[in-house]
């Protein structure tokens, strides 16, 4: 049976890493041959061919969800019901709207809806919006989260922006938004956010500031609600049963273990409902549900069954689960703790089963979070060592207590009030700690590296006596320092990141970086620090010899400030220095400045008659090995035309077309002049500007120039100096992307 359930597991996860969905023919054809096998006792192929036809077959269901593509970029009259709790932010309101209805056509089951300046919104409502509907879809780049995956995985089938909107009815049996209006309304000491995000898994309300300081400190998961909660909770309350029935206090009549085992259970899922019921929280309560199961039967359990079964209950009640990023912390954090616990001869002292799991859950996570992309918290050991214990201990029993008591006059308040106070010395020492070590984002790490860094991290969680144990060092090391991926003398690896409606190409030589535009900023939305700067540290840069910011406007150098807070610039320099930070030092772009960087030379261009904004963009132009390159910022038609006066104005190989592909730009003469091979256009998809124009694209269409277009293929990557053709993101074929146009 358990190989059986193995392979079921197998064929459920093997959905993650397909490029496309087979037919429905080959799905019944598997479900056949499965259902052939099961008399010759082929367990592990059928149940492995089960699983993996329910995966597709369920995920397929979710992509025939999503919005029609006639649809898309229309705004439609919609009537629908809002669900979950909605989350406030500084611009307005989200919210996902469920059983929306139009009067011609057919809408997804569930919409995430953006409303700036919106009104309050709560769970329950029914509304009649006034959507602009689009399909599914988010940055990609080539390190870095995938967002349609996340859409997807939520089986959310449209995003959606309001234009205007009129309250139907109002909300109905929303239990878990009465509970968070009534948390967030007491005083718990600046820490109602935290309180909400630990007892109903609602972070929405935690400061940016917060989140980095517990993704600096490894310590999200205790402000996320997962398996810990549940199961300490759980526990709490079996041995609060146990303690009455060993003392005389249970009633005799009563036989005290199935109690304690219901009440446990009971708790447990009580609690994950009130937690929204994520992942997390599903793999918890079947792995409680199983172990009290067990219990009640006095029969031995085993260390590996309950977290097989529990992976397969999650993967068959929600198969697209597996696209979470979640979902593998989860899974992966228990299994280290069960490696580590299992097989040892004797038992730990008080002191080591207090700090060991957090070395071991570092060392056994470290390649996960290598694989994923993730940032890797350098003091989640030592953060842990104290803040799992108050939070377990003292935090959550007083918020869980002070939530039950909310209506009771004053006494949840009260309780509520101490929770805070508790949570914000936790945040407090937190701080500081972060501000000492913060998160490491580890460069890009090749695949032999990090499968003998795996090797290593599990040599490392066997017990002492394994021989050559110690070789788990230098194995789980290798992905610290993997081998740098050296650009060549007179080329340039240039990337041109999908930033939506803004901009910001990296250009590496062998031993120097330039980063061409920072990206954009809107209100607390910084694709500078979530896009840019993972992006350089993705790639190994350590340091910037020069950031070029072709110009002040928010979509180019929006990003400017984080990028310089993550990483020493040496100097920076800006087609206009007003309006930029005064601590970046910006330097006035130099028309005629040239340089040279292992072999490759840099040339600016500045239109002397352009006095502010577009206009005043900085251009750069570069040539490796006799391939050239020009970067535009948003120059208007009258700079190209004194472009043209200028000696950069010859065929260029690679151009990145100015101000996104705009009407007001790559006028005729420009482009002929130049001729390019192939255009770059970065700008945001189905944006309100209209970029790129279509007369735009025609004029490069008759040129034969091929376009690459971040809207549609996400970030662009190219060798200049090897006159190869350049590799966009979405090219990795995955089945949850649409194809390449």
């Amino acid at each position: 049976m358990k190989t059986g359930m193995l392979a079921l597991a197998l064929g459920l996860l093997m959905l993650r890493w397909l490029p496309a969905l087979p037919p429905g023919g080959a799905l019944l054809a598997m479900l056949v041959l499965a259902l052939m096998l099961l008399p010759f006792r082929s367990y592990p192929l059928a149940f492995f061919l089960v699983g993996l036809s329910w995966a597709c077959f369920s995920a397929q269901r979710a992509l025939d969800d999503r919005l029609q593509p006639a649809l898309d970029g229309q705004t439609r009259w919609v009537e629908g019901r809002v669900v979950g709790l909605p989350q406030q932010t500084v611009t307005g309101v989200r919210f996902e709207l469920a059983d929306g209805r139009l009067r011609k056509g057919r809408l997804p089951k569930r919409i995430r809806v953006s409303w700036h300046g919106g009104p309050v919104v709560n769970s329950g409502e029914r509304w009649r919006l006034a959507l602009t509907l689009k399909r599914p879809a988010g940055l990609l780049n080539f390190h870095g989260v995938d967002h349609e995956a996340w859409l997807l995985a939520q089986r959310i089938g449209a995003t959606a922006t309001v234009k205007d909107g009129e309250r139907l009815a109002p909300a109905r049996n929303a239990w878990r938004a009465a509970v968070r209006q009534r948390v967030m309304a007491v005083d718990a000491q600046g820490r109602e956010a935290g309180l909400a995000a630990l007892v109903l898994g609602d972070g929405s309300g935690l400061a940016p500031e917060d989140w980095q300081v517990l993704q600096d400190t490894g310590t999200v998961h205790l402000l996320v609600i997962s398996g810990q909660h549940i199961g300490l909770l759980a526990g709490l309350i079996y041995g609060f049963v146990a303690v009455l029935a060993r003392y005389g206090c249970w009633p005799q009549t009563w036989p005290w273990l199935p109690w304690a085992c219901g009440l446990a259970f009971g708790a447990a899922l009580g609690y994950g409902l009130l937690a929204g019921f994520g992942v997390p929280v599903q793999r918890a309560c079947m792995m409680v549900g199983l172990v009290l199961l067990w219990r009640l039967r006095f029969r031995h359990l085993g260390l590996w069954w309950p977290l097989l079964l529990a992976l397969n209950g999650v993967l068959v009640l929600e198969p697209l689960a597996s696209l979470q990023v979640g979902f593998w912390l989860s899974f992966a954090a228990v299994a280290v703790l069960l490696l580590a616990f299992g097989g040892r001869l004797g038992p730990w002292s008080v002191w080591q089963a207090w700090t060991r799991p957090q070395w071991l859950i570092a060392i056994g996570l470290f390649p996960v979070l290598l694989v994923l992309g993730l940032p890797i918290s350098l003091s989640a050991p030592v953060a842990n060592l104290f803040a799992v214990p108050w939070i377990s201990l003292v935090v959550l029993p007083l918020a869980l207590l002070g939530t039950a008591l909310l209506w009771v006059p004053l006494a949840g308040e009260a309780v509520l009030w101490l929770a805070g106070g508790a949570l914000d010395g936790l945040f407090k020492g937190l701080a500081l700690l972060a501000g000492q070590l913060p998160a490491w984002v580890p460069p890009e790490v090749p695949l032999a590296y990090w499968l003998v860094s795996l090797m290593g991290a599990v040599v490392l969680l066997l017990p002492k006596g394994v021989p050559f144990r110690v070789l788990g060092w230098p194995m789980l090391l290798m992905a610290v320092f993997p081998p740098r991926q050296w650009v060549p003398h007179g080329q340039v690896d240039v990337v041109q990141l999908d930033v939506g409606q803004g901009q910001a190409l990296i250009l590496r030589t062998r031993h120097h970086t330039l980063l061409y535009d920072a990206g954009p900023r809107s209100g607390p939305v910084d694709l500078g620090a979530r896009v840019v700067l993972p992006s350089l540290k993705k790639l190994g840069v350590g340091q910037l010899d020069m950031m070029l910011l072709s110009h002040a406007d928010a979509d180019h150098a929006g990003g400017a400030a984080a990028v310089a807070r993550g990483l020493p610039v040496k100097r920076v320099v800006g087609g206009e220095t007003e309006g930029l930070p005064a601590f970046l030092a910006t330097q006035p772009c130099t028309s005629g400045e040239r340089w040279e960087w292992d072999g490759v030379s840099f040339e600016l261009w500045q239109w002397a008659g352009g006095l502010e904004g577009n206009p005043r963009s900085c251009v750069l132009h570069v040539q490796a090995n006799g391939e050239r390159l020009l970067l535009t910022g948003d120059i208007d038609r009258a700079a190209e035309q004194a472009f043209l006066a200028s000696p950069l104005a010859v065929p260029t190989d690679w151009l990145q077309a100015p101000h996104h592909g705009s009407r007001s730009s790559s006028s005729w003469p420009f482009v002929q002049r130049l001729a390019p091979t192939s255009v770059l256009i970065s700008r945001g998809r189905s944006n309100t500007f209209g970029h790129p124009h279509p007369q735009v694209l025609e004029r490069y269409q008759a040129l034969g120039s091929r376009v690459y277009d971040s809207a549609e293929q996400g970030a662009v990557r190219l060798r200049l100096g090897a006159f190869v053709p350049a590799t966009v993101a979405r090219s990795e074929r995955r089945f949850w992307r649409e194809p390449l146009p």
